[in-house]
């Protein structure tokens, strides 16, 4: 049987991988409690403590109000809470709870697992050269 060429397509492809990654990812993510979405935005938060909402949104590649519906979930499980420091005008401080770092620690083990399971085969040059070529195709498409 041959495969069309829109199949071989690097777009197509990546969305291909993207796709299974999130579902295999929700999968292993499911025993911590936690969404590959909730995941992003308590990793983003550990990763960025001082970032505004919208930057968590950017940095999780969701909409402000799609951020929000995904944080009133992480408030409501104990993971997120407003940060005791001085509000930067209108827009309150997000911090990690205790529960919320052992979530991520967890759920950074259960998605390193399922990354492990993509590249399984590739060497590590493969890897690198990988890392680096779809960080120049992400680079080409933002700059545009």
């Amino acid at each position: 049987m041959t495969v069309p060429e829109i199949e071989l397509a690097a777009g197509y492809l990546v969305k291909r991988v993207q796709i299974s990654f999130r579902r295999r990812s929700d999968a292993a993510l499911q025993a911590i409690g936690v969404s590959m979405a909730q995941y992003a935005v308590l990793r983003a938060l550990a990763d960025h403590p001082d970032a505004s909402a919208a930057e968590l949104a950017r940095l999780c590649f969701v909409t402000r109000q799609s951020l929000g519906d995904v944080l009133t979930v992480l408030r409501s499980a104990g993971l997120v809470e407003t940060a005791d420091v001085p509000p930067r005008g209108r827009a309150q401080a997000l911090q990690l709870t205790a529960t919320g770092r052992a979530a991520v620690t967890s759920a950074d083990q259960a998605v390193k697992a399922v990354d492990a399971a993509m590249t399984e085969g590739l060497s590590r040059a493969e890897r690198l050269q990988l890392t680096a070529m779809l960080t120049r195709c992400a680079e080409n498409l933002e700059s545009s």
